[in-house]
Order: C-alpha cells, then structure tokens, then sequence
C-alpha cells in the first residue's frame, strides 16, 4: 500500500466526558468490535478484578478512575484506528487539553441521566477553538433518563453544538425496545442479554412497513414514526462537510456497557471521520500528504514498566513517515537523533515498528531529550504551537519524608514533572520547592508513584497561592521591572524551564500588581509568545 493510501485510512481520535459516562467502557467496546480484545474489562465491578484495558496504572485500576492519557490501535475495515482514551476527572484535565493537540476528531460521551456536565462543557470548548470534528454519543440508555428531544436540546444551548440525530432511541429504561439507525436505515432489537452477543439488525427502508407494530408492538412503532418525524421536520440533513469543519455534530445513542449501538458508532465513523488532518506551526501549515517527516511530542510517561523504569515520549506524526533508525532533527537541541526501537501501542502493551505513518501515535524511548511540544522533522526548523502549561489552582510545598532517599525523589519528581502531570516551582527567596496541579487528586497520584516507582517518600505543606502567573517584562533592564522584583521578591519562583513566576496571594494583590507595574506583562499559561 502506497504512502497516500496509508495515510487516508488513518482515523487517529479521542474520547472526551465527564467523569462516569461511560467513556472507558466504550473504548473498550470499540476495541472489542474491532477484534482487538477478546472480552472486555468491567470498569465498575470490582469482585473481579478485570479493568479496562486502557487504564493500565496500578492507581487507575485500584480507582475504577482514568488518571493518564493511554493509546490504542487497531485495525476496523482496512482502516487503522488510533483511539486516544482520555482522563475524565477535572483534576487531569490538563492532559486531556494536550491530548486534544493530537487528535483528527473527537467522540462526546454524555450519560442519558446526567446530560451535559461542567467538565464535557470545558472539553467540548477547547474542540470547538481548534474546529475538532466532533460526534456525539449518548450513553446508558438502558436506563431511565432524560428525553431524546430534551437531551439534543441541552447539547446545542449548553455546548453550543448544533446537532442532527443519525440513530435514535425506541423507548428508554425498562422500555428500551433498540435503536433506529437513521443513517443505514435499520432497527437493531435490544434484549437484555445482549451483552453476551452482538445484535442482529433489521433492515427497514420504510419505518410505514406495518411489520413494525408486530415486531415493537404498535404503541412503540406509532411513537418512533412520530419522534422520526419530528427529527426531520427539526433537525438539519446530514452534511459530511459541515461536520469535518466542525459546524454540524452526528448524535448516536446506545448503551456501551451492553454493546449497544457501539457498531453503528463506529461502522459511521470509520466512514465519516477525517484521516489526518493539517496542522498549523509557527512557520506554516503543514499537510498530512507532505513526505517529509514532521511530528510533535504531547505527552511524556514515565516508568510505563516500572521494571525498566523507562520514559517514553509520546509523538503524533504530521507529515510523511517515520522510519525506525532513520536520523532526524530535535528541532529544540538542533541535534539529530536516531531511533533503534519506535513503539506502538496497545495500551500499556508496545510493539517495535520499522515504519509508522500520519496520523500514528509513536512511543520513542526517552533519557531526558523530550519536554512536552518538542517538533521533530527531516532538517526543517518547524515549531508546533498549541501545547501550553496551564496555570496551577493548588500549591503545596513538597517535603522529603525520607533524607536516604533523596536522590530517588529528586528524581522522580522531575520525571513526573516533565511528563506534565504538575508544574514545578523553586523560590527564589529560599530555594523551597512548591507543586503546582490544577486539580488536587494530582497531589495524591504524585505521592503514589513517587512511592511505588521511585520508592521515595514525600510529605506536603499547605502553600497559599492564589494564582501562577509568567512574569514578562517590555524591559528587563527598566527601573520597573528592578522594583517588581524587589518588592515581589518573595513570590516569585522559577519553574522548570527557568522562566520566572510571579505566585500571588490573592486576586487582590494580583489586580494591585498589574496596575502599579504595567510594563510587567502576567501570562495564566506558559505559551504567551
């Protein structure tokens, strides 16, 4: 298969909710259909002790949460499927806004009961800034919930959305009788059961056909002919454009932890979805079709086998093909660089590949070379942008609560830190290093891998901060900026990268500061250029 063809059946995506909707049960149930597992994990069930093979760190399954980005790959219809799973919880969602920097489209999971909750609000609006096409999936409709029409309502006014059904429900709860899939027109039946087998679909062109009311009974066919109805009086015709430019979204409705509706999602979005789409740099736009090698990093784990404690970087390719052992420039060091073993992945299982190309996700073992946003190309100096450090809402001090080990925290913070899961600040006045996380279950997940991978042992101390600001100066040689450091000298710190941090008390002394010192610009995010 030539260069182009590879590339156009590349489907690299994300899936995106709230906490709890079910978005790891429906990768899960993707991987399934896909034939890339052969049973699924329960994410809930507890007694035993399967977990969904997305969330892959001891923390993870011993939550029943996702904590960390994990990728997966299979291959659905000749087409390669990169799926990225996401952390749900707000308290990782900085690495879901990275993860978003590196998907072609993304699936919303909203639960039938809850409807639209804050955190899908914030994701879907980072979607909406870089137009991600975006498909929507209304889960767990095996139980009671809210009304079709009352949940494709909240979709547009809360997300913004402007959205047309392609599959829709025939009762709901205990009377959920299947799915009309509107846009292959056939009924799948839902039983109970079904979790075991996968449905048989009924092909049905005409929904007048009174072999309807035999098979649903009549009061569930009167009601599906009258919401169909409806849908096409109300809702826009499908237009695959309008969605690859972000403009219109596809509904679908099912029940993944029954593998409901879950083949039509994906029999619709293999169709539908975009292969690898453009990507803006600094200098220009790249395409996917380009032969030369560009690709970015967005996400850095460390101790993926705690055995080997090993750090992989996490690189989308762009444009062209990325060959294991072939030498290519680290854009930032200008230095190039070879790779002998490029990983795929299945989420924490990694195979070597000899070529991968756009729109792949490629692990590339890592001594300390990559930070989050690093370019890779051929020779071209190229800069992706879109990949910034979001400014921290919880500070604590960081203490070691084990002096023999110093050197293992030491350590494993700054691997943790370069992984971006918590920024690192060091204060000028005192030396004192302080946490920064923008939720805080991160302090927790910190203390346990610290523990378990690094075998370090940290204590906190509460630090009052209200915000984290970058601090830049029109002029570092002005009388102002002289004594805004003076003055401030106490809050300011440095972070990782050595840019200077303006931490302030509180909203008050932060409006003060930006008043009395004009010149003296304060950024919320690392990327202010």
């Amino acid at each position: 298969m030539d260069f182009k063809a590879q590339t156009l059946r590349r489907r690299t995506f994300g899936i995106i909710s709230h906490p709890d909707a079910g978005k790891t049960t429906l990768t899960e149930k993707l991987l399934l259909f896909g034939g890339a597992i052969q049973e699924a994990g329960a994410v809930k069930n507890n007694k035993i002790k399967k977990t969904a093979t997305s969330d892959f760190m001891e923390i993870e399954r011993q939550r029943g949460i996702s904590v960390a980005t994990s990728v997966l790959a299979f291959i659905y219809k000749d087409k390669k499927i990169n799926i990225l799973d996401t952390p749900g919880h707000k308290d990782f969602a900085e690495d879901t806004f990275r993860t978003l920097t590196a998907v072609d489209s993304v699936i919303v999971v909203i639960d039938v009961a809850k409807g639209v909750e804050a955190q899908t609000e914030k994701l879907v609006e980072v979607c909406r800034m870089r137009n991600i096409p975006m498909i929507v999936f209304i889960n767990k409709l095996d139980r009671e919930g809210k009304d079709a029409f009352d949940l494709l309502d909240e979709v547009e006014q809360k997300l913004g959305l402007s959205v047309t059904p392609l599959s829709f429900p025939i009762g709901m709860g205990y009377d959920f009788k299947g799915i009309y899939n509107i846009y292959e027109k056939n009924i799948n039946l839902f039983s109970g059961d079904s979790r075991k087998n996968i449905e048989e679909t009924l092909a049905f062109d005409d929904i007048e056909n009174p072999e309807l009311d035999t098979i649903i009974g009549e009061n569930a066919a009167a009601e599906l002919r009258e919401n169909l109805e409806l849908v096409k009086g109300v809702y826009p015709e499908f237009d695959k454009e309008a969605y690859l430019n972000g403009s219109l979204q596809p509904v679908f409705f099912g029940s993944a932890l029954n593998n409901f509706g879950v083949r039509e999602l994906l029999d619709c979005f293999i169709e539908i979805a975009p292969s690898p789409r453009a990507k803006m740099s600094e200098e220009r736009l790249v395409e996917a079709h380009e032969k030369d090698l560009t690709g970015f990093v967005f996400k850095i784990h460390a101790n993926m086998d705690p055995k080997h404690r090993d750090r992989l970087a996490f690189v989308k390719i762009v444009s062209g093909t990325f060959e294991r052992n072939k030498p290519y420039l680290h854009v930032r060091h200008n230095k190039r660089m070879k790779f002998s073993s490029p990983n795929a992945f299945f989420a924490e299982k990694k195979e070597i590949v000899d070529i991968s190309y756009p729109g792949d996700i490629v692990g590339l073992h890592d001594t300390g070379n990559f930070k989050i946003g690093d370019t890779l190309t051929e020779g071209e100096i190229l800069h992706y942008k879109g990949i910034p450090s979001f400014s921290p809402e919880h500070f604590r001090y960081i203490n070691n609560a084990d002096p023999m080990k110093s050197k293992q925290l030491q350590k494993g913070i700054d691997q943790l830190m370069d992984e971006g899961v918590a920024q690192l600040f060091t204060l000028e006045m005192n030396g004192r290093k302080v946490i920064g996380t923008v939720g805080a279950l991160q302090y927790e997940v910190i203390q346990y891998r610290l523990e378990h991978e690094y075998s370090a042992k940290c204590t906190y101390e509460n630090f009052p901060v209200y915000k984290a600001c970058w601090v830049a100066p029109e002029d570092k040689n002005n009388d102002e900026f002289k004594e805004f450091k003076r003055i401030k000298h106490k809050f300011l710190a440095i972070d990782k990268q050595g840019q200077m941090v303006f931490l302030a008390d509180s909203q008050f002394s932060l409006q003060m500061t930006q008043q009395k010192y004009p010149t003296v610009k304060l950024h919320f995010t690392s990327e202010y250029e």
